[in-house]
């Protein structure tokens, strides 16, 4: 039976009302769903988005749309076999599946994560530190982000049916922005089925996620300046998208991951019977072969030392014919289809390109005998690996992607010589290198950085946890410049970043301090009530703060802790060497000495709300303290995050001071303090 494919409208499943298109199997070209948009109401879904999905997100903190973030990922996982039925359809084999479906999941989890670690229990992130404008410090600026009010528009590939919409999907409701989600035609039956089981979650707010399995219509002209574009596919998609009117006139944000001939590099000190030549000659066929070779961030360049070009092909068409073509659900078989003929056409078009300026050394244009398919089924096609001798003469190898399992073996003279073929990619989202010597690593990456969004190193010290030059990861960018699109995915917070407004915050710090719900210098400070060691979470106040007593510190304090820690350095120990020191007048207290006894002065030490110290940030020691002088300490709640149900964490601006209120030292104190 074939399957009807529905859009989610304004949190309804609906079906084209008038034409629809087919999706047809990868493994035997047979109708196995049908998919259409017509009759959808494209300015609807925008409203609806921004009526009742923005507020409603935008009424969590970063941290309810994290754990938001965290059950839906746990609902793909419980029904994952569900997705890998479909997968199966597209030509991916299990490991294919495992990267879309379990990988998208995964990068759900690492958002939820980050979200919980890194940003606050708030819906305003701070940017940095605050800036003091006025001289008296009556006035102050500050950087915030909020997020933005409009929708985010996801236009997807279809080789990642699954991770290609979750990569986008974490950022974007972390940053409590609602999305439309468009997927590559093609799969879209597998995109279909997962936000199913996101919708049937019941975690996601009204509003919060819409999906589109046809036509985007007019959807586009009814966009803002609060809103964003996503897009992944091909690069002439992406400079159509850009030109749109309504995008130019409006001032879209648009993000664009579209083509990237990536390359990858072997070192010149990784020659034949190196674990690096190893590990190379593997990567190369992975990359090759997995998807079959239907990824932005594949191998499609592989460079290689001149004298080491024929051990290099070799050794590749020795591990390429290991290579088993075929249905995916057939024991033995390592690589499956395209995802469909129309894909199988393409890339046999742009092989040959390459192939007018490259020599075929592996594989067949046309034929291919699949396993556990009958003849003439299916779109399939045997890896192809190309050689070019001179790369420099050979510009369609640089130039032209054939989106499937294809790549080129290249000779290069000397590092110089791989950096700039690296970089004849004209921007790519990835390139590799294959080294064990540091030195040729950090060359390789000051001279190809500038053209490639990531740059990974592997040697035989990274290679057992490495995860491969393919692969990108939910807490690294994904993106890259020029060819590759110019645009900038995941990257752990940076990426929730692209769906929020930074704005310039300027006002006394009394102020700044209400807005931003924390603590910022200049803002008054409440003494009121016992110390805040006596309070629970929910009692302490931000400002909320505890000036100590003074303590003179002495010489004898100074040599006992010497003595005690073992730390006789001579600015401590020694009158005329520290006085020729230029950054003291003399001996001087040491700077733990001095936190040693700034918490002896802040402490209540009875057992009360508070649990733990996790940790000291931002620690600054600005003036030393000479034997004789006083200390105090000030310390002011400066920001409150739950962690769970029992506890959250409570962090102190904490300033110390000497007798005549010259600033000592200064940093931040973490606490876990009971509800």
């Amino acid at each position: 039976m074939t399957l009807m494919l529905k859009n989610y409208a304004a949190d309804s499943w609906i079906g084209s009302t008038g034409n629809t298109a087919a999706i047809r199997s990868a493994l035997t070209g047979a109708d196995i769903a049908r998919t259409g948009s017509d009759g959808l109401d494209f300015a609807a879904m925008i409203d609806h988005a921004r009526t009742v999905g923005g507020p409603a997100l935008r009424a969590m903190t970063f941290h309810q749309r994290a754990h938001m973030l965290k059950a839906l990922a746990t609902a793909i996982m419980a029904r994952k076999e569900e997705l890998y039925a479909l997968s199966a359809s597209t030509g991916a084999t299990r490991k294919d599946g495992w990267i879309d479906i379990e990988g998208g999941a995964g990068t759900l989890f690492t958002m939820s994560s980050k979200g919980r670690r890194e940003l606050p229990d708030d819906v305003v992130l701070v940017d940095g530190d605050v800036e003091g404008i006025g001289r008296a410090g009556t006035f102050i600026g500050q950087h915030i982000y909020t997020s933005l009010q409009g929708v985010a528009v996801h236009i997807n590939a279809f080789n990642f049916p699954v991770w290609g919409m979750l990569e986008k999907l974490g950022p974007t409701l972390l940053a409590g922005v609602p999305a439309i989600v468009k997927p590559g035609t093609a799969t879209a039956h597998v995109t279909e089925a997962a936000v199913r089981i996101m919708v049937e979650s019941g975690v996601l707010p009204p509003g919060a996620l819409q999906l589109i399995v046809g036509s985007v219509g007019d959807l586009l002209d009814h966009l803002t300046c609060q809103d964003v574009v996503s897009f992944t596919g091909s690069a002439a998609t992406a400079m159509k998208l850009q030109a749109h009117l309504v995008i130019a006139r409006e001032s879209v944000r648009f993000i664009a991951e579209r083509d990237s001939l990536n390359a990858t590099v072997l070192g010149p000190d990784a020659g034949p019977g190196t674990p690096e030549f190893d590990l190379f000659i593997a990567e190369v066929v992975q990359e090759m072969t997995t998807k079959a070779g239907q990824k932005c961030t594949a191998i499609r360049r592989a460079f290689v030392p001149a004298a080491w070009l024929d051990a290099a092909e070799d050794a590749l068409k020795a591990r390429l014919a290991k290579v088993v073509v075929g249905d995916p659900s057939v024991d033995g078989v390592t690589m499956g289809a395209l995802a469909g003929q129309g894909q199988l056409a393409d890339v046999r078009a742009q092989a040959r390109k390459i192939g007018s300026q490259a020599r075929l050394v592996f594989g067949d244009y046309d034929h291919v005998e699949p396993r556990g398919v009958a003849a003439g089924q299916g779109a399939f096609i045997t890896p192809l690996l190309f050689r070019a001798d001179d790369p420099w003469t050979s510009a369609l190898v640089h130039d032209v992607e054939a989106f499937g399992p294809v790549a080129t073996l290249m000779p290069y003279r000397d590092l110089a010589d791989a950096i700039a073929l690296a970089n004849r990619g004209l921007g790519s989202l990835v390139v590799s290198i294959f080294t064990h010597d540091p030195a040729v690593a950090r060359d390789f990456v000051i001279g190809v950085g500038a053209w490639h969004g990531r740059i990974v190193l592997i040697d035989r010290d990274s290679a057992a946890e490495s995860t491969g030059h393919g692969s990108p990861l939910p807490m690294l960018i994904h993106g890259g410049p020029g060819r590759a699109g110019g645009g900038e995915e995941m990257g752990g917070v940076r990426g929730v970043k692209h769906y929020m407004q930074r704005t310039a915050l300027q006002g006394s710090p009394r102020i700044l301090s209400s807005v931003v719900n924390r603590w910022l210098p200049g803002a008054p400070r409440h003494h009121d009530g016992p110390h805040p060691f006596r309070l629970r979470f929910d009692e302490l106040a931000i400002g909320h703060c505890f000036d100590s007593k003074s303590r003179t510190v002495t010489l004898e304090d100074i040599e006992h802790f010497a003595d005690f820690t073992g730390d006789t350095f001579y600015a401590h120990m020694d009158e005329d060497a520290a006085a020729a020191n230029p950054f003291f007048p003399g001996r001087v207290a040491h700077g733990y000495l001095i936190l040693s006894f700034a918490a002896g002065l802040f402490v209540d030490p009875a057992p009360g709300p508070v649990l733990a110290n996790t940790g000291l940030d931002s620690l600054r020691f600005v003036k030393p303290l000479v034997p004789g002088e006083s200390m105090k300490v000030a310390l002011t709640v400066k920001a409150k995050t739950r962690r769970n149900d029992d506890y959250g964490e409570v962090r102190w601006a904490v300033v110390v001071t000497d007798g005549g209120d010259a600033t000592l030292a200064t940093y931040e104190l973490l606490t876990m303090v009971a509800f």
